[in-house]
């Protein structure tokens, strides 16, 4: 596929005028079947479901060179570059994505590390090769150039990505091709210093980074780059350049932005896609079209249609915090404890005189105290007087009003709401002061006993004190050789 005419098939690959890809036999078969049925056969391309996508990041790689002299390979190459370089480093800045550059290199067999073409086309003795950008040995760049500028391109990848900026490479990469073209003899190393010191990148970590190239031993990055050029799983071996790998699989399409961004993003799980995948250039919102089928609340401007790279979901929202519940389809409503913050919960709720009443709870719709109903579309008012289920005693006189009642008492009487009943006013008057005074006698009682415990004390106290002084200065009554004597002292 890639060089035709060494497989001796370019006659008959000159006749192939259209767009073509490989299939299988069987699938094949069953198309021409298909046709021969009569029946209208339409065959797309489309990677929404041929890439693996199993999570919120896509990883992906692009096998690439530096060489700018090998015709439009080269060209399409840099154009790829150039253009996708907003959009990928977006995706890298924001951690949609995660990009590895990679370069493909060879080695020169034993016998001929010492001949002309491996020491033009190699570097580390043979052990990482490229062959040379014009085909022609005798004049232009070799092939160790070109080796060597992979090799700092790959680590000015790695120094970057050790300073949590990886993007620049993008940057590098575009600017380096502007900058330091073969075909005004700029390809060199000081023009891509240049480079490196304009990005603010550490060009001492980078030329360590590069090591010797005369060295004969191996180096560690290009070394890494032959294993990862052996194929793993379903990738396959990477032989082509150049070659878009995502989440570990070959990419084969065409190399511009458009095709390219919309194989990244079929590679995001579904509702994890960032706002890049869902513009109207790479994909048509389905969701504009009857709400996409989902359920949505057209006063609340809500709905559970969620706009995906691959088409729509219908999930239930989450709206300033609370969530929304349901199959998404033909039903969703907001469930925890600030549920009543949107759309009043879906609930009943009514204004009036300037009182306002919601049957909105956390537990779901209920009429509130005062009203009966579904308390979704409907809650009357309650006539608590006609119903008789308030203000039932003789002397009361009742009056319904929107949400609850009042209650009054004919003949001066006062209205009990906590006993429901009517009662006089004098009476009620006689009863606080009788009350006062029970609590002011009381008062006086535990004043005078309280002033009684104090004296009693206050006694105890001093008797006390006075026979230990008496102790001290005479002896007390009890004592056997004093029976005789007895002393009276009064206080």
């Amino acid at each position: 596929m890639d060089t035709p005419e060494e497989s001796g098939n370019t006659d008959y690959l000159e006749n192939i005028t259209i767009p073509s890809a490989l299939i299988t036999k069987s699938f094949g078969d069953k198309l021409k079947k298909a046709i021969d049925n009569g029946d209208m056969v339409n065959v797309n391309l489309d990677w929404t479901e041929s890439l693996p996508h199993p999570d919120e990041r896509v990883e992906y790689e692009f096998w690439t060179n530096s060489n700018d002299e090998c015709g439009p390979k080269c060209d399409s190459q840099i154009d790829f570059v150039k253009s996708f370089k907003g959009a990928a480093q977006i995706l890298e800045k924001k951690g949609y994505t995660q990009f590895t550059p990679h370069y493909i290199t060879w080695y020169c067999p034993g016998s001929f590390i010492l001949s002309k073409q491996c020491k033009s086309q190699c570097i580390n003795h043979g052990r990482y090769c490229a062959p040379d950008p014009e085909q022609d040995f005798s004049k232009g760049y070799d092939g160790k150039d070109v080796v060597v500028q992979n090799l700092r391109q790959a680590c000015v990848y790695k120094v970057a990505k050790e300073n949590r900026k990886p993007w620049l490479w993008w940057d590098y990469v575009t600017d380096f091709a502007i900058r330091c073209p073969m075909k005004e003899k700029k390809y060199t190393k000081e023009c891509a210093d240049g480079v490196i010191k304009s990005l603010g990148l550490d060009h001492k970590a980078i030329d360590k980074c590069i090591g010797d190239p005369d060295a004969d031993k191996e180096n560690p990055v290009l070394k890494a780059e032959q294993d990862a050029q052996i194929g793993k799983g379903s990738r396959g071996d990477v032989t082509i350049l150049p070659t878009l790998v995502i989440n570990n699989r070959q990419y084969r399409g065409k190399l511009d932005k458009g095709a390219v961004l919309k194989a990244i993003c079929a590679g995001f799980r579904e509702t994890t896609e960032p706002a890049v995948c869902l513009s109207e250039d790479v994909q048509t919102n389905e969701c504009l079209e009857n709400n996409g089928g989902c359920w949505q609340d057209k006063a609340a401007n809500i709905s559970a249609c969620k706009d995906t790279f691959r088409g729509r979901v219908c999930e239930c929202p989450v709206v300033k915090g609370v969530q929304f519940v349901g199959d998404g389809y033909n039903h969703c409503e907001a469930s925890g404890s600030g549920r009543c913050e949107i759309n009043n919960g879906g609930c009943w709720k009514e204004t009036r005189h300037g009182r306002s009443y919601s049957a909105c709870t956390n537990d779901g719709c209920k009429c509130p105290d005062g009203f009966k109903g579904d308390g979704v579309h409907k809650c009357e008012d309650i006539d608590e007087c006609k119903e008789r289920t308030a203000c039932k005693c003789k002397e009361c006189k009742c009056k319904n009003t929107w949400g609850s009642f009042e209650c009054g008492c004919s003949g001066g009487l006062l209205y009990m709401k906590e006993h429901d009943t009517c009662i006089s006013k004098n009476t009620a008057t006689e009863a606080g002061w009788n009350f006062l005074w029970v609590i002011f006698f009381g008062l006086v009682a535990a004043g005078i006993a309280g002033y009684a415990v104090y004296k009693y004390r206050i006694r105890s106290y001093m008797d006390s004190e006075i026979r230990a002084i008496m102790a001290q200065y005479m002896p007390l009554d009890n004592q056997g050789e004093v029976q005789n004597h007895s002393h009276h002292i009064e206080l």
